[in-house]
């Protein structure tokens, strides 16, 4: 993780829904963001057709509650429980400490660290009183953006900044624009991968393995987290991907086919370069059947990890691990 720049880049404002947005990007490529707001990113237009679903109006007096966009999960993903309650989990020496539903950060101000209005920004949470309470470790947690030619490069990179062993486990909240009614058309192709939901005391069922694809429309989606086996190696393959199938609808006239890579890139050969986070797993919801939207979510562990321990990462200090997801429209 670079270091913090001495000023802040400026960045290029759009209005939008009454809000002072960052944008970056052209005229019919391009990315809305609120770092404000949790680092949201609200909109991504790709050749004219927003890709990401917002509701009109939205409250933006509580956007982490807002049904859009892409949230960022951190320290901790989804619902944690104390003794059968959610909204807590118990350290290691046995205190309680309360902590919202998919952790703080979509409900905190991020500081703009890297910004090109063209092409690229990134966007830094730094532990504060705000967020010790609850989780009582030094960090960094930053999100970046980058649009590429046919897509978007979404990267999470968390950096342990204190003296003692940080647990966490990130994630992103992808809600894809799709007109309810298209849903039992739409197919969502998936890696090899099995299947786990979560009890209502935070435990895990194993559902076994996972379909190599899906209609949206299918049960076994709802809520359910895709545990992904161990990717093969073998030099030049190709990526793990999830592939969201689309047919004509009102978010998308023409359709669509989008890609969700999962491989983490080759880093940089460098004593410093940041380890790579693998993706741990990929989880699939929508609110209800007529929600216009669809969320495909790439995490880096599961629910309730900090008790179970399925999927929890730890950092030690000083350590610092980059997870890559890259989003491809293929038609």
């Amino acid at each position: 993780m670079q270091a913090p720049a001495t000023s802040s880049p400026a960045p290029s404002f759009t209005q939008f829904q009454g809000q002072d947005l960052v944008r970056v990007g052209g005229h019919d490529n391009y990315l809305l963001l609120a770092p404000r707001a949790g680092a949201r990113l609200v909109r991504w237009v790709h050749r004219g057709e927003d890709i990401l679903h917002w509701p009109d109006p939205a409250d933006w007096s509580q956007p982490a509650r807002v049904r859009g966009g892409n949230p960022l999960l951190f320290p901790f993903i989804a619902r944690h429980f104390v003794d059968g309650a959610p909204g807590a989990w118990r350290d290691a020496n046995g205190a309680v400490r309360a902590l919202p539903s998919h952790g703080f950060a979509r409900d905190l101000p991020f500081a703009l660290t890297q910004y090109d209005a063209g092409s690229h920004i990134a966007m830094t949470l730094r532990a504060s009183d705000a967020t010790r309470a609850g989780y009582p470790f030094e960090f960094a947690f930053e999100a970046g953006y980058r649009l590429l030619e046919d897509g978007l490069e979404a990267t999470l990179r968390t950096r342990n900044t204190g003296t003692q062993p940080l647990p966490y486990y990130a994630g992103h909240h992808f809600y894809f624009a799709l007109a309810h009614e298209a849903r039992g058309a739409a197919v969502l192709e998936m890696p090899d991968a099995d299947l786990m939901r979560q009890r209502a005391d935070g435990a895990l069922d194993a559902l076994g393995a996972g379909a190599a694809s899906y209609s949206l429309d299918d049960a076994r989606l709802q809520d359910t987290f895709h545990v992904l086996r161990e990717s093969h190696t073998a030099p030049h393959a190709a990526p793990r991907a999830c592939i969201l199938a689309m047919p004509p609808n009102a978010a998308a006239p023409r359709g669509r086919r989008l890609a969700i890579e999962l491989d983490t890139p080759a880093l940089p050969d460098a004593p410093d370069a940041p380890a790579a986070a693998p993706w741990f797993a990929v989880t699939t919801w929508s609110e209800h059947a007529d929600a216009d939207f669809y969320c495909v979510e790439p995490w880096l562990g599961l629910p309730n990890a900090i008790h179970h321990g399925t999927g929890l990462r730890w950092l030690a200090p000083g350590q610092e691990e980059t997870a890559v997801c890259r989003l491809r429209i293929l038609a």
